[in-house]
């Protein structure tokens, strides 16, 4: 199955039967989807359970099915954004996750799956404390908009450097498809740096960086091999940051909180951050719900330059990005 240029996004989620209820109205039964779920109720992780990888498509009216790279699920199958869930542990912290529901061609519930937004540990109690109907699509987005983080210097257009926390509308950033660009909006949260949510460090160096540059798991990265180290068939690649992870010179950056920021331009661009080639923030049917409403409402269904994906068909494969994946990047888009 071929999703042309519809926006997709791979998530780790765990089964509902990998998610049972051990305490409470539901005792003994799996999770499922928020009209049959109670408050209070206690859910533990199946013991050396791992979550799998599924593979998400947006489609342009904000609904999604499962791509065909899924680990779990049925490619092409509709997949709904349930609920948002709240679960507390015994020590009283709180952890968000999302539930999904797949349903086959005739309506009919065929998996049911939950998101976390942070780690969730085998023989722990999660005690169910909210569920929000309305909130999955906005904190879904949350995690699908690509974002910089406090202290990342970007490029502006007379070639200086700029922390992206003192960025302001207006402000004129150089890109490196359409020259100068004009700055329309800056999105800004702070979260807790664990599991989806906290930030990939790519040391100074790694992909000629002049800083540390620590972004989203899912940002990504443009790169212009000179030489074709990954075998990818082309010059011009985007990259997950994810992607990159070996533990080494590319970690993920736990703990304590992250501020985050979203840079919005007309168009999709590519823009220098810590001297190198990131993404901005791509409007779709996943990141739309972070925008002011009154902004979402004025851009329209389409919005030009970012509907019609100009950079579609250069992210690299991730069969290709393998442990040193970096260190192949760096060398093939050596100066």
């Amino acid at each position: 199955m071929s999703t042309g240029s519809l926006s997709s996004q791979s998530v780790p989620v765990f089964l509902a039967a990998q998610v049972m209820a051990t305490d409470g109205a539901n005792m003994g039964d799996p999770i499922s989807f928020a009209s049959e779920l109670i408050l209070d109720d206690v859910y533990e992780l199946e013991y050396a359970s791992e979550p799998a990888r599924l593979s998400l498509v947006a489609r342009d009216d904000a609904s999604f099915f499962v791509g065909h790279d899924t680990s779990v699920g049925t490619p092409g199958a509709a997949i709904y954004l349930d609920c948002a869930l709240t679960f507390m542990s015994p020590d009283g912290v709180t952890s968000d996750a999302l539930l999904l529901v797949e349903v086959d061609t005739d309506g009919n519930v065929d998996g049911v799956y939950l998101l976390p937004f942070s780690a969730l540990s085998s023989k722990v109690e999660y005690r169910l404390v909210g569920i929000d109907r309305d909130a999955a699509h906005s904190k879904f987005a949350q995690v699908a908009c690509v974002s910089f983080t406090r202290g990342t210097h970007i490029t502006l257009a007379s070639g200086a450097q700029r922390a992206v926390e003192d960025l302001v509308v207006g402000d004129r950033v150089l890109t490196r498809d359409d020259g100068v660009q004009t700055l329309r909006w800056i999105g800004t949260s702070t979260t807790r740096a664990v599991g989806e949510f906290a930030p990939i460090r790519i040391t100074s160096g790694t992909l000629n960086n002049d800083g540390d540059l620590l972004v989203s798991p899912d940002h990504r990265l443009f790169i212009y091999q000179r030489t074709d180290e990954l075998g990818a068939g082309r010059s011009e690649l985007l990259v997950k940051a994810r992607h990159l992870v070996n533990g080494d010179t590319v970690t993920i950056s736990e703990g304590g909180f992250v501020d985050y920021f979203q840079l919005l331009f007309d168009s999709h661009q590519i823009i220098y951050a810590e001297g190198i080639a990131a993404e901005s923030m791509l409007i779709d049917s996943r990141t739309r719900p972070v925008l002011p409403s009154d902004l979402s409402d004025s851009l329209g269904k389409h919005v030009k330059g970012h509907s019609d994906l100009p950079h579609a068909g250069l992210d690299a494969p991730e069969g290709l990005l393998g442990p040193n994946a970096a260190d192949l990047l760096k060398k093939a888009s050596s100066r």
